[in-house]
């Protein structure tokens, strides 16, 4: 692991300085670390678990289908402390141009989760894509089991704009997809 990550701790106050930074070329092994390497991680169980989690590329598989996005700018490393901590990511919904953006995030350590991080992270990706884009509105969609998310996005103001009942199985039940929207004239400072 490298030395540019979080430390992990038991402690659950509020996390030092988070902010967002361009995703480079030397992020691209830590990212398959967290993405492939790590076998069960905590994180792929929030992050639309129902997908799978099998995932067996190889170092240069993944780094060139994430190469692609280093020069676009619709993925980016959150950092605590100016330590890599979990990435964020948006893409433009169909039609271009049409002014509609979905944005993600995933923050890969458990000792972070609760902490403020997401929130501070989702609001500074959330205002950098309404201040690089032609977002009108901005939407993440999560699942039904993970309050942590719908609760952070509520925070940071967005507001649940669709819900698809039972539409994810996973571990044998029934999830509702949860949608949740800002828009650019809604976001609060």
């Amino acid at each position: 692991m490298s030395s540019n990550d979080v430390p992990s701790s038991g402690e659950r106050g509020r996390a030092g300085d988070v902010d967002i930074r361009p995703l480079v070329e030397e992020d691209l092994e830590w990212l398959w670390h967290w993405n492939v390497e790590v076998v069960d991680p905590q994180w792929k169980h929030w992050d639309g678990p129902y997908f799978g989690a099998d995932d067996d590329r190889s170092f240069d598989e993944f780094a060139e289908e994430w190469r692609s996005d280093l020069m676009m700018g619709h993925r980016a490393v959150v950092t605590v402390d100016a330590n890599r901590a979990g990435f964020v990511s948006r893409f433009e919904e169909p039609p271009v141009g049409g002014g509609w953006w979905e944005l993600g995030i995933v923050l890969f350590q458990p000792a972070l989760w609760g902490r403020g991080v997401g929130r501070r992270a989702l609001r500074l990706w959330t205002e950098e894509t309404f201040e690089t884009t032609d977002a009108h509105v901005v939407t993440l969609t999560t699942w039904g089991g993970n309050g942590r998310m719908i609760h952070c996005a509520n925070a940071v103001g967005y507001r649940e704009c669709g819900r698809i009942p039972q539409a994810r199985s996973w571990q044998g039940r029934r999830w509702d997809s949860v949608t949740m929207s800002l828009l650019r004239t809604d976001l609060t400072r």
